[in-house]
């Protein structure tokens, strides 16, 4: 909407109030001529109409910060939408801050555990890193971003921000309610703008989620995890704004300002002396392309890439990483040490070979495999079932209790199914385990129920 101001003319950011009570809010995007600037709505629109009192508010989107906001869950403005008691001795901060300085950025590397085996083992992450959650739809990126959060609460003194930008509200609700049953929403804050909401606060959620999260890296000295769910819904929103804005498409319809707003949201997530802010994103890819400028832009940004296969998630081997499409920086002997990075070579060698012998599998049979084949093809079935484990937050779907797994054990595991340890164990043995030490366990009930059908016998 264009808005005429005869005598000041609000800066750009500036947060604008109509209607009754102000209750619909604008925001101001662009300043047309001495007299008018262009706003977008935060807030639906409904009973506005051309000729009504705009109030300049004097300031930008602001929200709370504070240690009265953990456990608490959020709009775009700040506002409680846990039907919870109003919030008090809160400080309130613009959204738009800039990035911390060069200078006062950490430049040391260090590897942040997440308890699931595949990530550590094969695409570590980064402290203070940010790392995407690529996959299409239904290949279980928000399953995972949940399963982090329920480990990294658990078993580290930090705080967890969880950010839903343009994703379903039912999401948001199993989400809360989940983290109130774990115990763990006192150390989390909820921000979220649904997808029913108007593309201006969509596109502003993920800034306000990150102001909060400043708060706790630089005055309260803490490590963050921010949690993003889903960044594609974050360029979508900044699409649909820039059409609303008169701006001319770019490449298969994006905004031609893409790159430009998806850095100034990436680059405030960085880990300096006070603290780190370490993120992880899911990325919707549209109908699986990765080519997609959406998801090109968004990879240039992250420390460690993990794909999701639609594959491996039909074949039941969950969670559904693809262990040679997923990338990280931090896969270097000088920061995960020679042993580590060495394992991690030689799984992917073992899963590539394995790749290539499908082919011949599927034409000729396994017989026709050499010998040397042969091993190749049980190692990496071994291994890749080795690297599926239960989640606490699937519990009550599976049945099955959720499994947190050291880095220590997960390398164990994969050195003794490369050098052939456990060969004469049936691959089921290795499905859905933590450590490598359970396998035992199973092939002595495995006996046990054997034995009962001989006496019945």
């Amino acid at each position: 909407m264009d808005i005429r101001f005869d005598k000041r003319l609000p800066p750009i950011y500036s947060v604008l109030r109509a209607g009754d009570g102000g209750r619909i809010v604008i925001e101001v995007l662009a300043q047309r001529d001495d007299h008018c600037v262009r706003g977008i709505a935060l807030t639906p629109t409904q009973g506005l109409a051309r000729g009504m009192a705009v109030e300049d508010t004097g300031g930008p989107l602001n929200v709370p910060v504070g240690k009265a906001i953990l456990s608490r869950m959020f709009d775009v403005f700040g506002q409680t939408i846990d039907r919870g008691a109003a919030l008090s001795d809160v400080e309130w901060r613009s959204v738009h801050r800039d990035p911390p300085p060069l200078a006062g950025r950490s430049t040391k590397s260090e590897m942040f555990e997440t308890g699931i085996k595949v990530i550590d083992v094969l695409v570590p992450l980064e402290r203070g890193g940010k790392a995407g959650l690529f996959g299409g739809a239904g290949v279980g990126k928000t399953v995972l971003l949940t399963e982090m959060i329920h480990n990294m609460i658990g078993h580290q003194d930090g705080v967890s921000i969880f950010c839903g930008i343009g994703e379903r509200c039912r999401e948001g609700q199993e989400l809360y309610a989940a983290m109130q049953e774990a115990g763990v929403l006192k150390n989390m804050v909820m921000m979220f703008g649904q997808m029913n909401e108007p593309p201006g606060s969509r596109f502003r959620v993920g800034h306000a989620a990150l102001t909060m999260a400043e708060y706790f890296r630089d005055d309260e000295h803490r490590d963050v995890l921010l949690l993003v769910d889903n960044i594609f819904r974050f360029i979508q929103a900044g699409s649909e704004v820039s059409g609303l804005m008169g701006q001319m498409p770019s490449r298969l319809g994006y905004q031609p300002t893409m790159g430009t707003e998806l850095s100034g949201l990436e680059e405030r997530i960085a880990n300096t002396e006070n603290g780190a802010i370490t993120s992880i994103q899911a990325v919707y890819v549209p109908a699986d392309d990765f080519t997609d400028p959406a998801a090109v832009h968004t990879f240039s940004h992250l420390s460690a890439s993990i794909v999701l296969s639609r594959k491996r998630a039909s074949e039941g081997l969950f969670p559904a990483i693809d262990p040679l499409q997923s990338s990280s920086r931090m896969a270097t002997p000088g920061i995960v040490g020679e042993r580590h990075y060495s394992l991690a070579q030689e799984i992917r060698k073992t899963l590539a070979q394995y790749a290539d012998l499908k082919d011949i599998i599927a034409m000729l049979g396994l017989e026709q495999l050499s010998p040397e084949d042969h091993n190749v093809v049980a190692r990496a079935r071994r291994l890749e079932r080795f690297l599926t484990q239960p989640f606490f937050t699937t519990e009550q779907f599976t049945g099955m209790k959720g499994k947190l797994v050291s880095l220590k054990d997960a390398l164990d595991g994969c050195e003794r199914i490369l050098r052939d340890e456990l060969k004469d164990s049936p691959e089921s043995a290795l499905y859905m385990i933590g450590g490598i030490g359970e396998v035992k366990k199973t092939g002595e009930v495995k006996k046990a129920g054997d034995g009962k059908k001989a006496k019945q016998a």
